[in-house]
């Protein structure tokens, strides 16, 4: 089921670098929140906040709180694993495993977990699949490396896997750049379905995707290189595109930096 995210007073840091400072927004269930701004400004860390991956990397910590539905995902007795079966994420490039079946890469998360008989993952699978809009381009040939797909059909499979295990969340870290045109479409279509489903947060760097896809908008920046991110303003996507509070939201929107 989806769920709330709530982050309050949230600072990420690299070893002694802080990258982003006093984050605090509400993203609601069942809804796509887009993440913009220049590069650098700290949209991938925060996103990785929210399923705990910013502590993967070496030296990385964070300060405050980020509830889904109330718990806090950052308490001393939650299990970061478990969170990231919770609150899913694809990736900026398709990275589906090299050396299994498509079956096999959609079915992964499900073994790992150990919570399906080997009777239900075929339908598990046909379902992640379905649910990813691949199933009838793969339906054939699912015995095929997942490598032997086109990027974007390796990006839809490695939505499906992330589905396969029913996360509440959907986090994608520019799930289209590495794509073409059509491909992108495609993934774009999905997001609209999934949201029905899911609570997703997308950063992109294309502004048309996130005036296409997103339900909120939030603009991210820096103000100055060297010093952390900020979330400068969030807000219903209308509003952010037709009329920012913040004057430095329009200057990025209409290209004038960033």
């Amino acid at each position: 089921m989806a769920k709330r995210i709530d982050v309050s007073g949230l600072s990420a840091f690299y070893g002694s670098h802080k990258a982003i400072e006093d984050i605090s927004m509400t993203v609601e269930p069942r809804s796509v929140t887009a993440f913009i701004g220049p590069s650098g400004c700290g949209k991938s860390t925060f996103l990785r906040t929210l399923n705990r991956m910013h502590e993967v990397t070496p030296g990385g910590r964070v300060e405050g709180k980020v509830l889904l539905d109330d718990e806090n995902l950052y308490g001393s007795a939650v299990d970061p694993v478990a969170v990231r079966r919770t609150v899913g994420m694809v990736f900026q490039r398709p990275n589906p495993f090299p050396t299994m079946s498509i079956f096999d890469n959609v079915a992964a998360g499900l073994r790992l977990n150990g919570s399906y008989k080997k009777n239900r993952l075929a339908e598990v699978v046909e379902k992640s699949l379905k649910g990813s809009n691949l199933w009838n381009e793969v339906k054939d040939r699912l015995n095929k490396p997942g490598s032997s797909l086109s990027g974007g059909q390796q990006q839809r499979l490695c939505i499906a896997r992330a589905i396969a295990v029913e996360p509440d969340v959907l986090l994608m870290d520019e799930p289209c750049s590495a794509l073409d045109p059509i491909s992108t479409l495609a993934i774009e279509d999905l997001i609209g379905e999934l949201k029905e489903r899911f609570t997703i947060v997308i950063v992109t760097h294309n502004m048309q995707q996130a005036a296409r896809v997103s339900d909120r908008t939030a603009f991210f920046n820096l103000s100055a290189v060297g010093q952390p991110g900020k979330l400068i303003e969030i807000d219903e996507t209308e509003r952010i595109f037709a009329n920012p509070s913040v004057q430095a939201t329009e200057d990025y929107i209409s290209g004038r930096f960033g």
